[in-house]
């Protein structure tokens, strides 16, 4: 595929706006979703019964400290070649990683699966060490909400757990010497305030989505099947790509242990 310019990225936006657009409904408004919006310079669609791929990544993932590695990448004109050299820059693992903890990441799911069904459908999550992707069904709840209510409910579970390892009263081993200074210096999980976001035109599009989220672990070298990450949407298809969530995961997921990340996975009715 030729790359694209950023003026005829642009033109493409508008051609979708003109395509897409339609005026907010008096419901819809009082329910907070924008419609077509501007974050930046670049616009943004949000309606009631889009499908959107979501990304979102901790604060630290891509820090000033270290903007010689990844600057450069911000001059890239076509902007969707743009977003794919950033998260594969994400991809490197860079920053404190909260997400890699079995323990964090089993709440950031939690977090996600919540209201699965209720106020949205998940199509296909990832879990990555420093970010997280999501494709969701929105139905009531505006994208920007949505995705506000995930970042701050894992920040405050995880934060918790957080406080809890930098206890000076947490038992560690007596070998372990290194441990004070490594638990002084756990740093809390913040997130980065944007997220970056695409609604889906077509199924052929969602489904594309679908294999990217997934395939993420092992594009990125930390497992060698998509259904070898544990925390995935991967996890629970059916020899058919079904998404097979299970069924009590929701109801469990505000009061899951922190001490529990590996409980037991069981398939509840099937989602196309």
């Amino acid at each position: 595929m030729t790359p694209r310019t950023k003026r005829e990225y642009l033109r493409g936006l508008v051609a979708d706006k003109s395509r897409w657009w339609r005026p907010l409904t008096g419901e819809e408004k009082a329910l907070g979703f924008l419609g077509w919006h501007e974050r930046g310079y670049l616009p943004h669609c949000d309606y009631p019964g889009l499908v959107q791929f979501v990304t979102f990544r901790l604060a630290d993932s891509m820090p000033a400290s270290r903007r010689g590695e990844w600057e450069y990448l911000l001059a890239i004109e076509d902007l969707r070649e743009k977003r794919t050299k950033l998260e594969e820059y994400l991809d490197r693992g860079v920053g404190e990683c909260h997400l890699r903890d079995p323990r964090i990441a089993k709440l950031c799911e939690d977090a996600l699966l919540f209201f699965h069904n209720e106020r949205y459908e998940l199509l296909a999550w990832c879990v990555m060490p420093n970010h997280v992707h999501v494709l969701v069904h929105v139905w009531q709840t505006p994208l920007g909400k949505m995705v506000q209510s995930w970042k701050r409910h894992i920040a405050t579970q995880a934060e918790a757990y957080l406080a809890e390892r930098r206890s000076p009263t947490r038992r560690v081993s007596a070998n372990d010497t290194n441990a004070p200074a490594r638990r002084a210096a756990l740093q809390s999980l913040r997130w980065e305030r944007e997220y970056w976001d695409t609604f889906m035109r077509d199924d052929e599009q969602a489904k594309k989505a679908v294999h990217y989220i997934e395939s993420n672990p092992v594009k990125a070298r930390l497992c060698c099947a998509a259904e070898g990450w544990m925390f995935s949407s991967a996890l629970f298809r059916d020899e058919f790509r079904r998404l097979a969530v299970p069924t009590d995961r929701a109801q469990n997921s505000s009061s899951a242990s922190l001490s529990t990340p590996n409980e037991p996975r069981r398939a509840g009715a099937l989602r196309s």
